[in-house]
């Protein structure tokens, strides 16, 4: 073991939660029979669905569908019936979940945010981890957060026994893996 972090001491707090699901393969067309996936990826098929969106669609093009039916199913412009306004607020916050995950793990959102998604990955230590289901959550001493979906235990196993686990992640996990930022790094003072 050689190398300046060997010298640094680990600040890791690994956790594991829950069993984890195989991974799944994102260039087959016929994915949904052929793999099991992660309950993440079932989220972005449904919001996908539930958007009315193919896998391409634009940021542009999810905006405007979010917009349309924001103005038809907005809680608010329902006064008179409270059964239809509850229903309308059950609508509105699926579809805005939907929405946000997929504009989260949208390319054109990963190409607006590439310089800073870098920057952390080459310059920033990870902090800590958490592992739940097929996704994990990596902190970075910035303050940025990422999660990343459809990692396998096998792969998070080895996460945790790595004596360099910044180079492990950046070898294998970065860039492998769908992922969107969890939380932006701390304002600067």
């Amino acid at each position: 073991m050689s190398g300046k972090d060997s010298s640094t001491p680990q600040l890791l707090t690994p956790q594991l939660l829950t069993p984890q699901l195989p991974i799944f393969d994102p260039g087959s067309d016929n994915y949904l029979q052929t793999h099991t996936f992660a309950p993440i990826m079932k989220r972005i098929i449904a919001a996908r669905r539930l958007l009315g969106v193919e896998k391409a669609a634009t940021l542009q093009e999810m905006k405007t569908i979010y917009r349309t039916f924001m103005k038809e199913w907005h809680p608010d412009k329902i006064q008179n019936n409270p059964v239809a306004k509850e229903e309308a607020e059950e609508k509105s916050k699926a579809f805005i979940d939907a929405y946000h995950l997929l504009v989260s793990v949208a390319p054109e959102t990963h190409e607006q945010q590439r310089e800073q998604y870098e920057q952390t990955m080459s310059a920033s230590r990870l902090i800590d981890f958490l592992y739940k289901g097929t996704t994990l959550q990596i902190n970075f001493a910035d303050g940025s957060s990422y999660e990343y979906f459809g990692l396998p235990k096998s792969v998070y196993n080895n996460l945790l026994n790595s004596s360099t686990p910044d180079r492990f992640a950046r070898r294998h996990i970065y860039h492998s893996y769908v992922y969107r930022q969890a939380s932006s790094a701390y304002a600067e003072a």
